[in-house]
């Protein structure tokens, strides 16, 4: 794979291309993680709108515990949007390449964290299985905020629903135009249209190939997905640190 091209993917300096790519690659990665999550700890972790419905229903039964563990895993996602935030902001006020390169880092790390803490879940499982939960939560919310921030929330990889609704509303328009035949006024997005369901057709495809990879691998299966996004983030960190010496050496 080019380097030029795998700078670009992650650099400070976006283009419309460059986000759909990579955008395309982080939905396969949230898919592979979400479907192997569920695997692992027998809940999804990347859609919030399941786990605050699931808190409702726990506080309504009565169920204490369950409805403020659902609650802290909202928290966390929150948590790890925030994270990029901070992190984004924080190299961009030092004007770094590597200002959206430096969360797919730290979502690297935490994945091999994960693959890490799956050898001791059941030894520990009590303990281990709600720790890995939050852990997958934060990695979920930390991936979201990357592409939301660097495609002006056009691009979401994480959960479907916005990605479903903006096909139905653009294969709605297509529909009413062929029918219509004077609509003439009715625009159809197929730029849009296209990117939503290649992101969908990503995130399904990541999900098939991250649940079969936990099937046969384990947690081991998570290592194939840190270092693609280690990948990814490289090329923008490098050209900081060569940067950074630079002065050094006049």
């Amino acid at each position: 794979m080019p380097l030029g091209y795998l700078r670009n993917l992650s650099s400070a300096e976006r283009t419309t291309r460059a986000n759909q790519h990579l955008g395309l690659s982080l939905a396969f990665v949230a898919g592979a993680i979400n479907a192997g999550g569920f695997l692992a700890v027998g809940q999804y972790t990347s859609h919030m709108t399941g786990v605050l419905s699931a808190a409702a229903d726990h506080f309504a039964l009565g169920e204490l515990v369950l409805g403020l563990a659902a609650m802290v895993a909202l928290l966390t996602f929150i948590l790890g949007a925030a994270s990029t935030a901070i992190l984004i902001n924080w190299a961009r006020r030092r004007h770094l390449r590597s200002q959206y390169a430096l969360s797919l880092l730290l979502e690297a790390c935490l994945l091999l964290i994960f693959g890490l803490a799956g050898a001791n879940l059941p030894m520990a499982a009590h303990v281990m299985v709600p720790t890995t939960v939050l852990l997958l939560c934060f990695v979920m919310g930390l991936q979201n905020a990357i592409i939301t921030k660097i495609s002006q929330a056009e691009i979401r990889t994480t959960h479907i629903t916005g990605m479903a609704t903006d096909i139905g509303i653009e294969a709605g328009k297509w529909l009413y135009r062929w029918r219509a035949s004077a609509a003439s006024d009715v625009a159809v997005n197929f730029r849009r249209l296209s990117l939503h369901l290649q992101l969908l057709a990503s995130f399904f495809l990541g999900g098939l190939l991250g649940a079969t990879g936990f099937k046969y691998l384990g947690y081991s299966a998570s290592i194939p997905l840190a270092a693609w996004l280690v990948l990814l983030a490289m090329m923008p960190i490098l050209d900081d640190l060569r940067s950074a010496r630079t002065p050094s050496l006049h």
